[in-house]
């Protein structure tokens, strides 16, 4: 497993490098982000959905890798609430953590993590962890928390739910399971691979074009434990949920891995649009990238 972390990270870290330099020297558009993170939402991650999902197979213990990211994120909501209280932190902090602690960037940085580290049969239980888990939290639980402590109107069901069945990446899903064979056409398998094989490098270029490591000193603690409850925190309840369920081999390291993943880039940006500490958000997902590199593979050596 060490042979796979070290080339994956440094591979990584070489991009985010070459995004943040070029965003830094203004190389490129100043949306030039926004773009690359279209492309990842309407091709590259529809492609990689396409290729693994098909090959899932249902099982009880699917069952139980889709209930964890359902109970990190109940413990994540007690935990920021709970802290928020005793440290009196004002609303819009509380916001930006229970958008940023329960939510991690389980596709654009989960997908080709898992797929790096753990080999492309544990892929399909990464989707499942992000489509079933991830993705449905934000439709739902991430829509509530910005109608309660932003300034829009409450969502309604049938807006969540035509979020939900317009996501990109939910049709390819559905696709994948009703229509997709386990074994596609050659053609096809090599097509969605070379659109799938470019989801890395688009999306960690575009994570450095936007990184921010300063963060206001009003926004160290709250994100200080943020990035502790998110890194250290959640990979360790999922370890024992993994236990508690009876997750082995692939499912528990997809379990472990995907909620040790940083902060997801979609919440921040949603916190950040509706004027919710744009600043604390933007370092919950900057500083969670880098740290990650040091505690992914922690974990990772962990389960070994």
């Amino acid at each position: 497993m060490a042979a796979r972390i070290v080339p994956a990270f440094a591979f990584i870290v070489a991009l985010i490098a070459i995004g943040h330099l070029l965003g830094r020297r203004r190389v490129l558009p100043e949306r030039a982000a926004d773009t690359l993170n279209l492309v990842v939402l309407y091709v590259n991650l529809p492609a990689a959905v396409l290729l693994h999902a098909s090959k899932l197979h249902a099982s009880p213990q699917l069952l139980g890798l889709v209930a964890v990211p359902w109970l990190l994120l109940g413990a994540s909501v007690l935990a920021v609430l709970g802290l928020a209280r005793w440290r009196r932190w004002p609303r819009e902090v509380t916001a930006v953590l229970l958008l940023t602690v329960p939510l991690g960037n389980t596709s654009y940085l989960g997908y080709p993590l898992t797929e790096a580290l753990l080999g492309a049969a544990a892929l399909p239980y990464a989707v499942v962890y992000d489509q079933f888990g991830s993705f449905l939290i934000l439709s739902t639980y991430g829509l509530t928390v910005l109608a309660l402590y932003g300034r829009g109107a409450r969502p309604r069901l049938g807006e969540i739910a035509r979020r939900i069945l317009a996501f990109p990446a939910f049709i390819a899903l559905v696709l994948a399971l009703t229509v997709v064979p386990a074994e596609p056409p050659a053609w096809l398998a090599a097509m969605l691979q070379r659109l799938a094989d470019m989801l890395m490098p688009m999306v960690a270029l575009a994570i450095g074009l936007q990184l921010k490591l300063k963060p206001e000193h009003a926004h160290r603690a709250p994100l200080a434990i943020g990035l502790a409850l998110k890194l250290l925190a959640l990979p360790a309840l999922a370890l024992g949920l993994g236990a508690l369920f009876g997750l082995h081999g692939d499912l528990r390291a997809v379990a472990v891995l995907e909620s040790a993943m940083a902060s997801m880039i979609t919440a921040a940006a949603l916190a950040s649009m509706a004027g919710l500490a744009p600043e604390l958000a933007a370092a919950m997902v900057g500083y969670g990238i880098v740290l990650m590199t040091a505690t992914l593979p922690l974990w990772l050596l962990l389960l070994r």
